[in-house]
């Protein structure tokens, strides 16, 4: 049975009692002198009696369907709001109900679904910590396994191309100078060790990159030049300027200079390099020059990983990564990215 039902039922069933009620007080009080009367005497054609309880039943029938109506509206209200948190639908809910129960349920759905909301936000907090906490894990793993590689490639590959070219190039300076096929062919072997050794270079620098460790950005790029030129013949310019970043630019900007410094290593074949860290107005400029054999930009960014990389780290910090190179001219590297105030500058 319905709410409307019942309450139409109800109306009318309290209608007719109190009709009865007071309608055996009013003749016990005041009897008639004739009871037929009640039924002689009509009203629009109707006897009273019968006119009356017609009356009586239709206000019941009305009164109990407004009812119905009203008590299946506030049920309604309080049944899509449950069925709103069922499905993980949050929005502000009003006290709904004319009655003080009603307004008291309403107030529980309240507390209930702002509890759903607090327990839903910390739950996502809870997951996000646990994927970073996840993810530091996995890179401290992975930053271990690179360092454990690149010692041992240390040891025992660079150390035996470095024998290698050495044990070839006092070959080559003993024998006599002469064109024959085999001369050829050890000077062949020996420049191909050589480039094996730049490769090997370039490889530990991707595996075991120097981390700036609280030291600005100018002095991590002095000692990661000073250590390169130690290891390549390789002429280097630099024009720094101290300039002061946050600690996230200066991380990717180390890590870009880092990759198109082992790019260049590995296949420009370059004899010089020049790296310059200037601030213009309110930018930012590094930029990557060297002199060697360059390459088709648009070729190589189609496959490239290391430029996607650089690309990746500049739009992440706001900046733009340009790249011009023409074969046999070199490559220019420059990365721009503004400078913007500081929070506690701006509060200052």
């Amino acid at each position: 049975m319905s709410i409307i039902t019942r309450q139409i039922l109800w109306g009318v069933c309290t209608s007719l009692f109190l009709l009865v009620f007071f309608s055996i007080s009013y003749l016990v009080v005041f009897p008639p002198a004739n009871w037929s009367a009640l039924w002689k005497k009509e009203v629009m054609d109707v006897p009273f009696g019968l006119f009356l309880i017609s009356v009586d039943i239709t206000l019941g029938i009305l009164i109990g369907y407004l009812s119905g109506v009203s008590w299946k509206k506030q049920i309604r209200s309080i049944e899509k709001t449950l069925h709103t948190m069922d499905k993980m639908e949050y929005y502000p809910v009003q006290p709904i109900g004319s009655t003080e129960e009603l307004q008291s349920l309403s107030y529980r759905i309240i507390q209930l679904q702002n509890q759903l909301v607090e327990q839903t936000k910390l739950s996502q907090k809870l997951v996000n910590e646990k994927a970073e906490d996840q993810e530091v894990k996995v890179q401290s793993i992975i930053i271990a396994e690179r360092n454990r590689l690149a010692r041992e490639l240390h040891d025992s590959v660079s150390q035996q191309l470095f024998a290698a070219s050495m044990l070839l190039s006092a070959i080559n300076e003993t024998r006599p100078k002469t064109n024959d096929q085999e001369s050829k062919q050890l000077q062949l072997v020996e420049e191909t060790i050589q480039q094996s050794q730049l490769e090997m270079r370039a490889l530990l620098l991707h595996l075991r990159p120097a981390a700036l460790k609280g030291k600005s950005l100018k002095t991590g790029i002095i000692e990661l030049l000073h250590e390169l030129q130690q290891k390549v013949s390789l002429e280097i310019e630099m024009k720094l300027e101290d300039i002061d970043l946050d600690k996230g630019i200066e991380d990717h900007l180390f890590r870009i200079l880092q990759e198109s410094v082992s790019n260049t290593l590995r296949h420009a074949k370059a004899n010089s390099l020049e790296i310059q860290l200037i601030q213009r107005e309110a930018f930012v400029i590094l930029r990557i020059i060297d002199d060697g054999v360059g390459f088709n930009v648009d070729k190589r960014k189609a496959g490239s990983y290391g430029l996607q990389n650089m690309h990746e780290r500049a739009a992440e910090i706001g900046g733009v990564l340009k790249l011009i190179s023409l074969e046999n001219k070199g490559t220019r590297l420059e990365v721009k990215v503004p400078i913007l105030e500081r929070e506690e500058d701006t509060n200052d």
